[in-house]
């Protein structure tokens, strides 16, 4: 069998189907590092979501496959072999089908070096994405091998790459209920929102299971001698959307937007004063830790003794509950894995400070909040990342007042900020003379 598998290895397109698919695959996620730096399941959702172009090629690799043999007028050739029609079908099928998921897996292991190093957590849910899209590949090579065997022609490997990608990005639109959208669409619901995304396993079984139907359904039509029973490749097909509709949450059961908790759980460091980052960016605790501390330091006299990350959340919305005695850190990470414009940890947690909570909302004086945060810094105030800061003009104003005043005096107005701003209180004039 090895035998007979090289030698389809070497005559058929799979090889260069393979080196395809796993150039492409691989120049998009380098292209979009910064989408999934931050974790193993940020890579695995941004590989799947990016099937609406390596599916497509599939299809295109297997349909020029079965051209290329109606070509080159092979059929009878084989067809007088004196080995059953099954047994002819699958060399073709097995080599195609290693193809593509070796071109995926090459794919995601070209990507993982870039975060092996900062990328702790690994949940069990980024390996289940994984085998769903390579059966989703699988599935893809295979019914372009049907089809290309079915209408035998120059165009139909490109007008099937063109169809395959109209399909998986319009036709999910067409569906009513984002369950069933995801159910039939190995890209849907892998749209990133947080470093705390998750997919619901009850999403991957059945995505798994519809892409197992098309495969077995694209196998007959592979094989079938006499096209008259090509309506049988529809018993597949019903028994897979059965079962996909049958495992899928649908209505207010299936969430879009999908959080791992424990991904968004607290991991601190061990000596005081503590740190504490999510799961998710567990590995940063490194980078992340001395910055916090020098900012926890400045902070000494207020209530603020420890610093947690902010896993805040716009879809869905979540923020974490308002402690006094906790000042929030921001994390943003780089396309290598690392902490994103460093530069900028510590006045965005001092201001955070300053602010006040999140249920405070307009009542927040950002200018105030900042001068007294780079007053303590004792650095010009700005804002925005490295290398793209801004100057604000209020801001500039507070903090040189701030400095123009005694120590003592100017130290108790930055404190007078801070308990202003615990009680949403409005700041403005805190730091002023005379109107403390």
């Amino acid at each position: 069998m090895n035998r007979i598998l090289g030698i389809e290895f070497r005559r058929s397109a799979a090889l260069g189907a393979a080196l395809l698919i796993a150039l492409a695959g691989t120049i998009l996620l380098q292209a979009t590092a910064t989408r999934w730096s931050t974790a193993w399941m940020a890579l695995a959702m941004t590989q799947r979501e990016y099937l609406a172009l390596l599916s497509p090629l599939a299809m295109a690799a297997g349909a020029w496959q079965s051209y290329r043999e109606h070509w080159a007028d092979v059929g009878e050739l084989f067809a007088s072999a004196p080995r059953p029609r099954p047994q002819r079908m699958v060399p073709i099928l097995v080599t195609t089908g290693l193809a593509v998921v070796v071109a995926y897996l090459v794919t995601l292991l070209a990507a993982a070096p870039r975060i092996a190093d900062t990328a702790r957590y690994l949940p069990s849910a980024a390996y289940v994405l994984v085998a769903v899209g390579l059966v989703a590949m699988i599935a893809s090579v295979w019914l372009g091998l049907a089809v290309g065997r079915l209408v035998p022609a120059l165009a139909t490997a490109p007008a099937l790459a063109v169809i395959g990608f109209a399909l998986l990005i319009f036709a999910p639109h067409v569906l009513p209920d984002g369950g069933f959208t995801a159910a039939f669409s190995p890209i849907m619901g892998m749209s990133i929102f947080s470093d705390y995304d998750t997919v619901d396993g009850q999403v991957s079984a059945a995505q798994g299971l519809w892409m197992a139907a098309i495969a077995a359904a694209a196998v007959v039509l592979f094989a079938l001698q006499d096209r008259r029973f090509a309506f049988t490749a529809l018993v597949p097909l019903a028994i897979g959307a059965t079962a996909a509709a049958l495992v899928v949450p649908t209505g207010d059961a299936y969430e879009r937007g999908r959080l791992d908790p424990v991904a968004q759980e607290l991991v601190c460091t061990a000596d005081a004063p503590r740190v504490c980052l999510s799961r998710a960016h567990e590995a940063l605790l490194p980078e992340v830790a001395p910055k916090a501390r020098h900012a926890l330091g400045l902070l000494s006299k207020t209530s603020v003794a420890e610093a947690h990350e902010d896993t805040t959340t716009l879809f869905p919305p979540t923020s974490p509950k308002s402690l006094p005695d906790t000042v929030l850190v921001r994390i943003t990470v780089d396309k290598h894995g690392h902490l994103a414009h460093p530069g900028l940890l510590e006045p965005t947690m001092l201001t955070g400070a300053f602010t006040g909570p999140e249920s405070c909302g307009d009542r927040s004086n950002v200018p105030v909040a900042t001068a007294a945060a780079f007053w303590l810094l004792d650095r010009h105030p700005t804002a925005g990342p490295d290398g793209l800061e801004y100057v604000d003009p209020d801001a500039v104003e507070l903090w040189k007042d701030l400095r123009a005043l005694p120590r003592a005096e100017a130290d108790a107005r930055v404190t007078a900020v801070y308990r202003a701003a615990q009680h949403c209180q409005v700041a403005t004039g805190l730091l002023t003379r005379g109107d403390r």
